[in-house]
């Protein structure tokens, strides 16, 4: 099959490509700095010539709520509008379990407009909602830490191995489109300010940690918020296995 990546320079974008690659289908790389921009069109309809599937694994990160809806909006309207001429038969969405419990988070709000778009398309569809990544917590470090100090919220997540996240998008790619499927996760309940100190000293990194809920996400994702369905699919790598190869 000849399979686009959207955010194919990105962390999971990259990883879906090769996991695509290896299983000997032709993929078609889009990203800005490959020269194919989704928030003005440019090289789109060219990229998407010929192409059965989308996977769209592009993100972007925004403190401002109306920045991401609109960033999001408009890269996915101009994906799925070049989609509809290309007659690309499957769109695959990257998305994230929870977002429509929490309100207040910018990025969230621009993964909903993306979901709406998409499940409003012509275009046949599956959005995949994953937990967040096992590199996470040291992800949030690094946009907190100042001065050897770094506020994480104590956040309860199901930690999945951005490997298995490709894997999975390859999987749903090749296959027939499902609407929205359900909610994927790792193996095992984490916290994160645990993992965030794990990570720190595999990697040995000395920082402050200090739990917080005036940090990136607030109260209102405590508890059992960012867990995944009881019909979850569970993804293999635990978050310690993932650590050892991430050294």
């Amino acid at each position: 099959m000849r399979i686009a990546v959207a955010g194919a320079t990105g962390n999971i974008g990259a990883r879906t490509a090769g996991a695509l690659e290896r299983a000997a289908h032709e993929v078609v790389r889009i990203s800005r700095s490959l020269g194919v921009d989704l928030i003005s069109g440019d090289g789109l309809d060219a990229a998407l010539r010929g192409v059965d599937v989308v996977v769209d694994a592009t993100s972007y990160e925004a403190a401002d709520r109306d920045d991401a809806v609109a960033y999001f909006g408009t890269a996915t309207r101009n994906l799925l509008a070049a989609e509809q001429r290309a007659g690309v038969r499957h769109h695959v969405l990257l998305s994230i379990v929870g977002i429509d419990r929490l309100e207040g988070n910018a990025h969230y709000a621009g993964k909903r407009e993306q979901e709406r778009l998409v499940a409003e398309s012509p275009v046949p569809w599956t959005i995949v909602p994953f937990t967040q990544f096992h590199d996470f917590a040291a992800t949030v470090t690094s946009w907190t830490e100042e001065d050897g100090v770094a506020p994480i919220p104590p956040l309860l997540v199901q930690p999945i191995a951005p490997a298995d996240v490709a894997d999975i998008l390859a999987e749903t790619a090749t296959g027939t489109p499902r609407g929205r499927h359900r909610d994927v996760a790792g193996p095992e309940p984490q916290d994160l300010v645990d993992m965030a100190r794990r990570t720190c000293d595999a990697r040995g990194h000395t920082v402050k940690l200090v739990p917080t809920w005036s940090s990136i996400l607030g109260p209102e994702a405590a508890g059992n918020v960012l867990l995944p369905g009881e019909d979850a699919r569970i993804a293999p790598t635990t978050f310690d296995e993932w650590l050892a190869d991430a050294r």
